[in-house]
């Protein structure tokens, strides 16, 4: 006689970037030892690669790309699908900022970690007295290419590759250009075209951009003196 089958619980949630409603599940033993593997790598990529498999395997709402949802909104998914899997409190170690080498033990419960936004950012940059350029937000795919080189030559060049693949339109008044439509190089060209201030405007999106952070306060167990520490990233609550 067959052993029964475990009934698997469903939530939902709604994505930081656009507030579209997803239902997922937790994550099953299998996926946990998936997961396991990777983070005893130490190996970013298979640690990304692992939690992309996982969301796609957890996310039940049908029409969803993974590989096309922003960095934050899949840190704020993996977040909640394994606070609802192996525990809704996360422990973490953490460097007292007073000496720098002293570590305490935080918990810090999962509901309390929300994308934080900030008031000055804007997918919008002007370039020119007619000239506008909207930008999309970087897939995940996207920013492990411009953060995993060892080559601080081919790191610039990714970086620019990241900007060139966030460029969603340009428009004036009168006419538009799609990226779609451009090359590589094109895009490459038109931002090497810019002057400094342009583009800062551009970096300035980036810097503003959605981010998943908290901020705890721990106390020093040797000085007995109390600091803030921010936590940003999802990496960060798995220290």
């Amino acid at each position: 006689m067959p052993l029964p089958k475990i009934e698997t619980p469903y939530y939902s949630l709604e994505l930081p970037s656009d507030g579209t409603e997803i239902e997922y599940r937790p994550f099953l033993v299998k996926e946990e030892k998936v997961l396991m593997l990777a983070m005893e790598t130490d190996n970013q990529k298979n640690i990304t690669s692992a939690i992309k498999n996982v969301l796609k395997n957890c996310i039940k709402t049908k029409g969803v790309k993974v590989d096309r949802l922003p960095t934050f909104d899949i840190e704020y998914l993996f977040l909640n699908i394994r606070g609802k899997s192996v525990g809704e409190n996360i422990e973490v170690k953490l460097i007292c900022p007073d000496d720098g080498r002293t570590t305490v033990d935080v918990e810090i419960f999962v509901d309390d970690i929300q994308v934080q936004r900030d008031s000055d950012h804007s997918s919008e940059v002007k370039l020119g007295n007619d000239l506008m350029m909207k930008l999309k937000y970087p897939s995940l795919d996207e920013f492990i290419k411009s953060n995993f080189s060892l080559d601080s030559d081919i790191k610039v060049d990714q970086t620019f590759d990241l900007i060139a693949s966030c460029i969603d339109v340009v428009y004036s008044e009168e006419e538009s250009w799609s990226t779609s439509d451009c090359t590589k190089k094109e895009l490459t060209d038109f931002l090497d075209s810019m002057n400094s201030k342009q583009f800062k405007e551009i970096e300035r999106f980036f810097e503003t951009m959605p981010r998943l952070k908290h901020e705890v306060e721990v106390t020093n167990p040797n000085t007995k003196v109390k600091s803030t520490v921010v936590l940003e990233g999802l990496s960060s609550f798995f220290g």
